[in-house]
């Protein structure tokens, strides 16, 4: 209100916060600094009081509010219980874990574990890769509305690891511009990388992997059934599987030049090496494939070439088409049938049932 600079939303590693750069050129400084999710930010007019949104893994959103003085916000207040009835249901655990990649990039994680845990036991192992590629995961309330319902996976006794690789926001400029002209490869090691880790802390069974994903997301979880053999079962929600295909059919037609760094006819063989279609013939993975009619984002061509060729090689999949859904379905029914087939998926080919 003063004029003396601009208050705004950033994500920070796996936190979301409240900072405030002045206009004379100074650093930027976090004013509200905690471990969750900060949204929805207001400030009064004579800039005393700041209101907010906020969550954490086991806190639902909720408005807080602090006294703001000298650009610092004091202790907050929640003066809302909206969504005090979701902690009446026993909440399985999650926590923020961090590895070294291939190169020494660490790279961040939330790992949510199974409801009941038994410490000593092996569980299956979720790994469920972001969209973007710079959206990044952050400590949001695990069993908030989602087509991935978290704790619903770890309630049928899976592990889920929700990983930032390199290409996420949240880092640096040099994180996040760390994929560009390389989809599939360094990013790719760092998801692999998380795997192993949760396999080394002793807690995911190694011979029961599971990979999803939404948009680039997807792509990656078609991606990764093209280059190992280690994912049981895969789950690829609106993905990029052909790049050539993709980039001449979206609505974004300036996304992959700018992050392949050409037009596809000019690195025609960058766009055909780096597809999932291309390498196709490596797929073995039981993958269902999920795709919304109207998404012009990702057009469901994308899910149809990958359902057919794998139907044709004779790789179990199914598909699951939304005749209504954009590129990312928000409609309650829609969101409650794909969290549910995917549970049913993963349940098949993970923990054998029917």
């Amino acid at each position: 209100p003063d004029g003396s600079g601009i208050y705004f939303t950033e994500p920070y590693r796996v936190t979301s916060k409240l900072f405030f750069i002045p206009l004379d050129g100074g650093e930027a400084q976090a004013v509200v600094d905690l471990p969750g999710d900060v949204s929805d930010i207001e400030i009064s007019r004579d800039g005393k009081l700041l209101a907010f949104c906020y969550q954490d893994l086991d806190k639902p959103v909720e408005i807080y509010v602090a006294p703001l003085e000298g650009h610092q916000a004091g202790e907050p207040t929640r003066i809302t219980g909206a969504n005090d009835h979701m902690l009446d249901t026993p909440l399985a655990k999650a926590e923020v874990i961090s590895w070294a990649s291939f190169d020494g990039t660490e790279i961040d994680g939330i790992l949510y574990y199974p409801l009941g845990y038994e410490e000593g036991k092996r569980y299956p192992l979720l790994l469920n890769v972001h969209g973007g590629p710079a959206d990044h995961y952050r400590r949001k309330f695990s069993a908030a509305a989602d087509f991935y319902p978290l704790q619903a996976f770890q309630a049928k006794g899976f592990f889920v690891l929700r990983a930032n690789p390199r290409g996420s926001m949240g880092y640096s400029w040099q994180f996040r511009y760390a994929n560009a002209g390389d989809w599939g490869g360094g990013d790719y090691k760092d998801l692999m990388a998380g795997v192993d880790h949760v396999i080394d802390m002793g807690l995911a069974d190694a011979d029961r992997l599971g990979i999803l994903g939404w948009s680039y997301g997807g792509y990656m979880s078609s991606w990764t059934i093209t280059q190992t053999d280690r994912f049981k079962a895969a789950a690829v929600g609106a993905g990029v599987t052909n790049l050539v295909s993709f980039t001449g059919t979206t609505d974004i037609v300036d996304f992959l030049p700018s992050y392949l760094e050409g037009e596809m006819w000019e690195r025609y063989d960058l766009y055909r090496e780096r597809s999932p279609m291309h390498n196709i013939g490596k797929a073995n993975t039981p993958t269902l494939v999920l795709h919304g009619m109207r998404d012009f984002r990702v057009p469901p061509g994308q899910g149809f070439e990958l359902y057919n060729a794998l139907k044709r090689k004779g790789v179990p999949t199914r598909m699951l088409i939304l005749p209504r859904a954009l590129h990312w379905p928000t409609e309650p029914k829609p969101v409650i049938k794909i969290g549910n087939e995917q549970i049913e998926w993963f349940s098949k080919w993970l923990l054998g049932e029917e």
